[in-house]
């Protein structure tokens, strides 16, 4: 194996021959697998676009249909009632421990910019934090963990399936990014976890297919026979994020039973996805603005109530969405608006039967807490709460056309707007980016590039000012974005110019990218 990132500081603790070499046996093993599991991808998407569609499969009826359980909650995920998210960087690291949330799901993906220093650096500081030697000074404010008993469980998420990291080479060839997220930390951590009396536990991104789920699982049950470890001491939440997913719930619990710690709903990568996999469909799968579409629209609602259904009829967690806003400490108006959404968006999740939710700033984790609480009392999670009453069928998933909203000059302006600001700062090395408000990560640079991408291909004009959204007008509206942005303290031209030829290729071009941060990535260093 060749590392031809640099060697930063104690780099060599992470990057050690026996930890890189489990990476090369693991990538070895089952990255041809990997190929071609995203080939099928690729053949799905050749179908769809040809006029076909999504359903539950008939081959795996046996699976939904017959008696079986994933395993019980293993220590420390028992109560998920309040999760936080964020990156792996020594502050978040300590104020996400330290927040208060039962579960903080620390980010290698969405909320992380994949330079190499971020991924390895990562590594270190959640060794660190298990290790209880990690502080953190900024401002004349220091910051330190508190007992162990009051710390966050620590829930891994590794890059995505089609992600590589370039700077790790296996007999030439780059190593799958989850491959070398999971490998390091499991390699490195999984042992110290024990120790507290917890475990080495992930949240898997992207999925499309339960054999995708089929082959984390057979990842997993190799990696804890070379290190020793008991079979299903690995556990693992998959983010249900992408529309095929969402046909295959049941199934992909199947495939990771002994190794389950449940289903998340990940919003904003499934509007992307739902964009993407129809996206040549015309308008029976076009959506309004972003943030139009809530989760009371009802494709989005069959999507949660089929996610705590399938959960819960097989003993696993149903997690809910995150609250991305940030409270501000300036403006109180804007706060209360902004903490009654929060609220009532927690109020209807735990009701719903949802075991827990994310929160994205440790301010939110009381809401949360409280919200779910006076649903759970001392319960630990309402895995009881069956939901018999769900009845979803594919058309009630298919059923985007009858989400209200409209698509106006606000609308577009606010894409551009937050996808550019949020570009220039994965760019520059920061993944989780407070934006006006709300904690934005690439999910949001996706929903918000994809929508304008459907809307020029589909004619699409502005409700407010009747003006047909085409490319031209798109760039004039990047023009004038940019200029607003190059006034404010802080600009920095380069990465915005990078970040403004990245969002043309992939909002502009004909050609659909699958995932913008493949060529983010490729500018990168």
């Amino acid at each position: 194996m060749e590392i031809t990132g640099p060697m930063l500081d104690r780099f060599e603790e992470i990057l050690t021959p026996e930890a890189l070499a489990f990476v090369a046996e693991l990538h070895r093993k089952f990255d041809a697998r990997r190929l071609e599991l995203l080939d099928a991808r690729q053949a799905r998407q050749a179908e769809l676009s040809a006029g076909g569609t999504l359903d539950f499969l008939a081959e795996t009826k046996e699976v939904r249909e017959g008696e079986w359980q994933v395993a019980p909650p293993a220590p420390g995920l028992e109560d998920r009632r309040v999760e936080i998210t964020g990156p792996v960087d020594r502050k978040m690291t300590i104020n996400a421990l330290n927040s208060g949330a039962k579960v903080w799901l620390a980010d290698f993906e969405d909320a992380n910019s994949p330079l190499w220093e971020n991924c390895v650096s990562g590594q270190l500081n959640l060794r660190a934090a298990l290790d209880r030697e990690i502080d953190f000074e900024t401002g004349g404010k220091s910051y330190t963990l508190k007992p162990d008993a009051e710390l966050a469980t620590i829930v891994v998420r590794p890059r995505g399936w089609h992600l590589n990291e370039k700077h790790a080479l296996v007999d030439g060839q780059e190593v799958s990014a989850s491959l070398f997220d999971f490998g390091l930390y499991l390699f490195h951590c999984a042992s110290r976890q024990l120790a507290k009396g917890k475990g080495p536990y992930f949240y898997l991104p992207k999925m499309e297919s339960h054999l995708e789920a089929r082959l984390w699982n057979d990842v997993f049950v190799h990696a804890q026979r070379a290190l020793g470890l008991d079979n299903g001491t690995i556990r693992a939440t998959v983010l249900i994020e992408t529309y095929p997913a969402a046909f295959e719930m049941e199934e992909i619990l199947y495939e990771l039973r002994d190794h389950s710690a449940g289903l998340n709903a990940g919003r904003w990568d499934y509007l992307f996805s739902v964009i993407k996999k129809f996206r040549t469909r015309g308008r029976e799968f076009l959506l309004p603005e972003r943030n139009a579409v809530t989760m009371t629209a009802p494709f989005m609602r069959a999507y949660t109530e089929l996610l705590v259904r399938s959960c819960h009829k097989r003993g696993a967690h149903a997690i809910g969405g995150m609250a991305a806003f940030i409270p501000s400490r300036r403006d109180p108006e804007v706060n209360a608006v902004a903490l009654d959404k929060v609220r009532a968006d927690k109020t209807r999740e735990s009701g719903d039967g949802f075991d827990g939710s994310w929160v994205a700033h440790p301010d939110l984790v009381p809401i949360c807490r409280e919200v779910f609480g006076s649903v759970l009392g001392e319960r630990p999670n309402q895995l009881d709460r069956l939901r018999e009453d769900v009845e979803v069928s594919a058309a009630d998933l298919l059923a985007v056309s009858a989400t209200p909203g409209d698509i106006t000059e606000n609308g577009l302006r606010n894409n551009v707007d937050v996808a550019l600001r949020y570009l220039a700062a994965w760019m520059g090395g920061l993944g989780a980016v407070a934006i006006h408000n709300l904690m934005e990560d690439a999910a949001t640079a996706e929903i918000s590039r994809s929508q304008i991408w459907q809307w020029i291909h589909n004619g699409i004009t502005l409700a407010d000012t009747g003006a047909p959204v085409t490319r031209e007008l798109v760039e004039q509206i990047i023009a004038e974005e940019l200029a607003k942005i190059a006034a404010e303290p802080g600009y920095d031209e380069r990465l915005y110019g990078q970040a403004e030829a990245l969002f043309k290729e992939v909002a502009l071009n004909d050609d659909f990218a699958e995932f913008l941060t493949l060529p983010a990535y490729a500018r990168m260093p």
